[in-house]
C-alpha cells in the first residue's frame, strides 16, 4: 500500500515490543524493528510473522551506535517510532549505574537526534511506574508527582522523561516541528 505508514519499534524482539508488532501489524502498519539482542532473541519476530502473515524488518542494532541509527531512519521511511529499549532491571540498575544512564539516556538521545535529521516527530515512549518513586497516595493516577524515584533504572526514565519535555518546548518556542510525545506507562515486574 502507498498510504501505508511505517512504523520504527525499538525494543522489538522484548515481549513488549514484540506483541506491540503484532497489534500494528494487525492493524495494517508497517514494522521495521531494532534490538541489540541483550534480553531477548530474534525468533520472536519469526512467530508474530507466522501470527499476522506478513512481514517485519529487524535490525541487530544497538541505539549507542548512532551511525546505525541514521543508515536505518535513512533507508526507510519512518513515521512514527514506538521506543521500548532500556536496560529495566532496578537491582542490577543501582549495582551498574553507568551502564544505566549511558544505555538509556545516551541511547534516547541518539535516538531522538536520528529522528530529527530524517523529520520524524512523533514518538510514543515507555516510561514506567519507577517515576512516581514511593507513592503518597494510592491508587497512583496520571496526575500524581513524579520524581521522588529510589533506583537508578526509574532515575533514567525520569530524566527522559524532563528531557523529552524540554525537547517539545523548544521545538514550539523555535516554531520548529513539535515533537508529539506520549508516554506509555508499564508496571516494572522485578
Amino acid at each position: 500500500m502507498s498510504n501505508q505508514k511505517t512504523v520504527f519499534v525499538t525494543g522489538g524482539t522484548g515481549y513488549i515490543g514484540s506483541h506491540c508488532i503484532l497489534d500494528l501489524l494487525n492493524a495494517g502498519y508497517q514494522v521495521i524493528t531494532i534490538d541489540n539482542l541483550t534480553n531477548s532473541r530474534s525468533g520472536c519476530l519469526r512467530r508474530v510473522q507466522e501470527i499476522t502473515g506478513k512481514s517485519v524488518t529487524f535490525y541487530e542494532c544497538d541505539l549507542l551506535d548512532g551511525e546505525a541509527l541514521h543508515k536505518i531512519f535513512s533507508k526507510h521511511k519512518i513515521n512514527y517510532v514506538i521506543h521500548f529499549a532500556a536496560m529495566k532491571a532496578v537491582g542490577e540498575s543501582m549495582q551498574f549505574p553507568l551502564i544505566y544512564y549511558k544505555n538509556n539516556v545516551i541511547g534516547t538521545i541518539n535516538l531522538i537526534e536520528a529522528m530529527k535529521a530524517h523529520n520524524v516527530y512523533q514518538l510514543v515512549f515507555s516510561s514506567s511506574c519507577t517515576v512516581y518513586g514511593d507513592p503518597e497516595h494510592l491508587p497512583i493516577t496520571e496526575d500524581h508527582p513524579t520524581g521522588n524515584v529510589t533506583n537508578v533504572y526509574g532515575r533514567t526514565k525520569y530524566l527522559i522523561e524532563e528531557m523529552l519535555k524540554d525537547l517539545s518546548r523548544a521545538e514550539e518556542v523555535s516554531n520548529a516541528k513539535y515533537f508529539i510525545i506520549w508516554y506509555l506507562y508499564l508496571q516494572s515486574y522485578y
